[in-house]
């Protein structure tokens, strides 16, 4: 078996025809994933026990001529920001370094109930704050296509598992970027669904009007398949959608050709130059598959990054209260009193930039400042989202750049976080007006880095996000 380039399909073919059990294939995609972890650090911790139970029980219903799902006997990474039932889920912090949940997210038991096989969990930003996955407080992510790169972040591991190919598939978080960028600089195909689209309970809260849950592909079809898996109602989170789920099989195999796809000319600006002409290629290629290219603006795209920090790092503040050391977290032994205890906790359990977004979030939070900065970023958010509202009326999809840049250095913007921020220009929009959106790989730089195209749809039209991306790969 060829694990490192395995697709669910072949994983199915393989099992169903017999050529292999999924207890053989977990104990070989175990062993290779803990071999390689040393080049990546992409993985945290791995779960062989409940791999190979769960390949086990993929096993008994093949045996039994029972369906054995979707996702039967695949090897999948779980970002650790996605709680998992006696599986430490640490957020990639001191915080919750010991942390066993009691409980799966809803994302969890849809993998496992159709035969997914979780390897282990993947590293990240801490509280998945970032935007290179070098903040995480067990070691940065190498980008497993340049070592000395970065993979994106914040699902930098998730992303460099799939590439690396230590995982079929994986699950990551997006709060405003963290799967397509990561995406985007592995090579490999990430999905940022509509919000609400897919459950967030037993997701760890960042900004909870900005959090999704995706997954990391090696093509679209894979990707589309751990969709669909995952997606639709979950009475446990208030936020999840009625929306019924299209089969995204069947619907990304419909033609593309006459697909009106919007070009916005504020995403242009400032582009690598490399990086613009690997855009402007995948925009030929679409021309060549007959879709109809439409200039269109969205203007208020310039004031996005500012909007976005303002509202994540207000609910951030707010979400990462609860991390105080009273329950179930870190607690500083150098505490004589109750207020050491908490403000010893904090400061020595979380990195520096969860400090910095929690200390922002609180300052425009406080009064006197709400009305100045957090509502009036919640009023241009409103205001970005009736730009893609207008923008759906002339077009059925949206082309754009996932980065500016493809990976850079470690290190490279570390001491820059401003610089760091201005690197989600082209994914925080999206996140702020919770349409879906992708990364689908475009091309490779003069030095092997790749490149990726965002895919953007109306809200709940992932059905033809995939089928504009799908025709897009298959070129």
């Amino acid at each position: 078996m060829n694990i490192e380039t395995l697709t669910i399909a072949e994983t199915r073919r393989l099992l169903l025809s017999k050529q292999a059990s999924a207890e053989e294939l977990a104990t070989e995609a175990l062993a290779y994933a803990q071999a390689e972890n040393p080049k990546t650090n992409a993985y945290l911790h791995f779960s062989p026990e409940r791999a190979l139970a769960a390949a086990k029980a993929v096993d008994a219903k093949i045996a039994a001529g029972e369906d054995p799902g979707a996702l039967a006997g695949v090897p999948v990474a779980v970002k650790d920001v996605i709680v998992t039932k006696n599986l430490r889920t640490t957020c990639a912090s001191r915080m919750l370094e010991n942390f066993v949940p009691p409980y799966d997210a809803t994302a969890i038991e849809r993998l496992e109930a159709a035969g997914g096989v979780i390897l282990g969990k993947t590293n990240c930003d801490e509280f998945a704050m970032g935007s290179t996955n070098e903040n995480s407080a067990f070691g940065a992510v190498r980008n497993p296509v340049a070592l000395d790169c970065v993979p994106g972040g914040s699902s930098g591991g998730s992303a460099a598992v799939v590439a690396q190919g230590t995982a079929v598939v994986s699950l990551g978080s997006d709060t405003g970027g963290s799967i397509r960028q990561p995406a985007s600089f592995c090579g490999v195909v990430g999905i940022t669904p509509t919000y609400g689209r897919v459950s967030r309970y037993g997701l760890v809260a960042f900004a909870s009007s900005l959090d999704h849950i995706g997954p990391f592909a090696r093509n679209v079809e894979d990707a589309a398949t751990l969709l669909e898996v995952i997606a639709g109602r979950d009475e446990n989170d208030a936020t999840s959608a009625f929306a019924p789920v299209a089969g995204y099989a069947e619907a990304m195999r419909q033609p593309v050709k006459g697909l009106k796809v919007g070009l916005p000319r504020e995403y242009f600006e400032g582009l690598a130059s490399e990086t613009g002409d690997i855009i402007a290629a995948a925009v030929e290629k679409l021309k060549g598959l007959g879709c109809e290219i439409v200039d269109i603006s969205l203007p208020h795209t310039s004031y996005a990054v500012a909007c976005y920090y303002i509202i994540c790092t207000a609910e951030a503040s707010s979400n990462l209260a609860r991390f105080d050391g009273a329950r179930y977290t870190y607690r500083s032994p150098n505490s004589g009193t109750l207020e050491d205890m908490y403000r010893n906790t904090r400061g020595e359990a979380f990195g520096t930039e969860v400090k910095r977004r929690i200390m922002l979030g609180t300052y425009v939070l406080s009064a006197g400042y709400y009305d100045a900065y957090y509502r009036k970023a919640q009023k241009v958010r409103s205001l970005i989202t009736e730009d893609f509202r207008k923008a759906f009326t002339e077009v059925d999809a949206i082309v754009a750049p996932v980065s500016p840049f493809p990976a850079f250095k470690l290190g490279e913007k570390m001491k820059d976080p401003i610089e760091m921020y201005l690197s989600d220009i082209y994914t925080i929009t999206a996140s702020l007006s919770g349409i879906p959106s992708m990364s689908v790989p475009a091309g490779v730089t003069n030095t092997g880095l790749p490149v990726g195209l965002q895919v953007l749809a109306r809200h709940f039209d992932e059905a033809g996000m995939l089928r504009l991306a799908r025709a897009f790969e298959r070129g």
